[in-house]
């Protein structure tokens, strides 16, 4: 009976993959309540499952008396002699007990305390199994998507994953039984379970995507310095090389594009600039602001501002399609970024001599209030 016991919870493991040694432990906890509950016992319950040696034990420990005042808890000394020859008085002995005489309640107890035990277990291994993969990139399944709110549940794995329409990425078609490359944005835990958020707007996704096409970025030869994405449009991925023979943007592009190509195909065509990283601020906002040529780069760290004079004839295409070419540099690099054609420099030199001017004069001002003249002359 109890190699058969035991076959059972290997099976249990194979197939719904719950750990033997750990749905064994909920299974003592389980016959241990289904014991207290029909023989009225207490903490005297002994349930004791071990698999590598095939054991499965259940007893009562008590203590042997030489009058019994609560049976659940005491026997006689000539009772105990029986099962014990050696023990005294003040003593305890287990008395085994025979698992098939538990009776039709216990079993009806134990049974539903096993399924409720096995429930808890399976969605304990899920839930383990799921905050594993947060922040990974996984394959799922579109099972269904609701109409009204444009919600896709994905099957990954044994459980459902929700991809929200804000998740979604805009005009890509999805299609129940799709499978597709999904995000693990985010797990939380509830009373029904693990609910799992994935994602395929997160920026998260490029970077997994390029860390499984570009074996540089997955060794640590290249790094993802920073991204920036508005999705289903156009991303700036900024990498940098350790190794100075390793050239970072052929690396991510790879032969004949085909690496940064197989990106592009799993994004539904979003257009992805790779831009090289600096660690001079200059340099690195003018690189972001590529297909564009930059002139120069004023960095104005007080403000966090930078001042960009581009040719007047690639203001547009700094710019970008409703500014998007300069908001995503700027969400790359962290800076503000203020471009200026180069008909416009000196207008630019003229505004920063008028607020050097204005900000003097305020100075000057201010120490009349406080009857300090002794000003220096040029600023006089």
């Amino acid at each position: 009976m109890n190699a058969e016991f035991f076959e059972a919870l290997a099976m249990l493991e194979k197939e719904r993959g719950i750990p033997e040694g750990y749905l064994g432990e909920k299974i003592a906890n389980a016959i241990t309540i289904a014991v207290k509950h029909n023989y009225k016992t207490g903490e005297n319950t002994i349930v004791e499952l071990d698999s590598s040696k095939n054991l499965f034990r259940v007893a009562l420990r008590k203590t042997v008396v030489e009058t019994v005042e609560n049976p659940q808890l005491e026997i006689l000394y000539d009772e105990a002699k029986k099962v014990d020859p050696a023990v005294e008085i003040g003593g305890t002995v287990d008395i085994e007990l025979d698992t098939k005489a538990f009776g039709r309640i216990a079993a009806q107890t134990a049974k539903h305390v096993l399924r409720q035990g096995i429930r808890e277990v399976e969605r304990e291994v899920i839930t383990n199994e799921v905050m594993r993969r947060q922040h990974e990139m996984i394959t799922g399944t579109i099972q269904r998507i609701d109409r009204n709110t444009g919600t896709a549940y994905l099957e990954i794995g044994r459980t459902e994953a929700v991809m929200p329409q804000n998740e979604q990425i805009p005009g890509e078609p999805l299609h129940e039984g799709d499978h597709i490359k999904v995000y693990v944005a985010e797990v939380k835990n509830n009373e029904k379970g693990p609910r799992t958020i994935v994602s395929r707007t997160h920026p998260g996704v490029v970077r997994r995507l390029f860390e499984l096409e570009v074996p540089e970025i997955f060794d640590g030869t290249v790094e993802i310095m920073g991204i920036s994405r508005e999705p289903g449009s156009r991303t700036k991925v900024a990498v940098s090389s350790k190794n100075p023979d390793v050239d970072a943007i052929g690396s991510c592009i790879g032969p004949k594009g085909s690496r940064v190509g197989n990106i592009v195909r799993e994004l539904n065509g979003e257009k992805i600039d790779l831009i090289p990283f600096f660690q001079d601020i200059g340099k690195y906002i003018a690189a972001s602001l590529a297909p564009a040529s930059v002139i120069s780069v004023t960095p104005e760290k007080e403000e966090h501002r930078a001042r960009v004079i581009v040719p007047d004839d690639q203001l547009s295409l700094a710019i970008g399609n409703k500014g998007q070419n300069v908001r995503l540099a700027a969400k790359l690099t962290g800076w503000r970024i203020d471009i200026r054609p180069l008909s416009q420099a000196d207008v630019v030199s003229d505004e920063k001599a008028t607020e050097r001017q204005t900000s003097m004069a305020a100075a000057f001002e201010a120490a009349i209030r406080h009857g300090d003249t002794d000003l220096p002359p040029e600023e006089l």
